[in-house]
């Protein structure tokens, strides 16, 4: 027997109705969109929070494509949540992701600017040791990292050193760390960024 067919007007009318459906869900998605920037605007943290839901991880891939460093993409990844508390009153509309990514991509930038600064300081202190005594190396390299580590973290403040712990060593998100310390959590991340830039300081001097 000849495989059943649909007359032309059922198969217009499913397309249209998929159509619908696929714009009806669209415009939700939308204005649901359009009301959790408003609330980031107004200083709502869950709002904000539920931001960090929705482009952690596409923005976390992204600045892990672009530097193939995970510990780095979750730095970036941290900074760009913490400028996007600072700026969300400059966005004027049109497409959020578009405004949110090039964001994004200034930051991947300073990094790279700040990249170039860095080999340039370790080009003149590497010039320097040169002229240096050198010591005989050491096979516990590793341990005396973790220990300087140790030792860098206990010099920072008590409040600090928990953000840095409940991030990196319980691996909790930032919308747990925020309800915990019941702060809102663009306070959490600026904290945290903070924290990070000077404990690397602290690591390096």
């Amino acid at each position: 027997m000849p495989a059943a067919s649909f007359p032309d007007s059922c198969n217009k009318f499913f397309v249209t109705t998929v159509f619908r459906l696929v714009k009806t869900q669209q415009m939700d998605s939308s204005v649901e969109l359009a009301r959790i920037i408003a609330g980031c605007k107004s200083g709502d943290a869950d709002c904000f929070a539920r931001i960090v839901d929705l482009y952690a991880g596409r923005c976390y891939g992204y600045f892990y494509r672009l530097t193939g460093d995970r510990n780095l993409s979750d730095e970036l990844l941290s900074e760009l949540f913490i400028r996007l508390v600072r700026k969300i009153g400059s966005y004027k509309g049109g497409a959020f992701e578009s405004w949110l990514f090039r964001i994004a991509l200034n930051i991947f930038h300073d990094h790279l600017r700040g990249k170039q600064r860095r080999k340039k300081l370790l080009d003149a202190r590497r010039t320097e040791l040169e002229t240096e005594p050198t010591e005989a190396p050491r096979s516990d390299a590793s341990d005396e990292q973790l220990d300087k580590l140790q030792v860098q973290l206990n010099r920072l403040d008590a409040d600090t050193r928990e953000l840095i712990m409940l991030r990196y060593y319980s691996q909790l998100s930032f919308k747990k760390i925020a309800e915990m310390r019941r702060e809102p959590i663009g306070t959490a991340l600026s904290k945290l960024h903070r924290g990070l830039k000077k404990l690397r300081e602290l690591m390096e001097g």
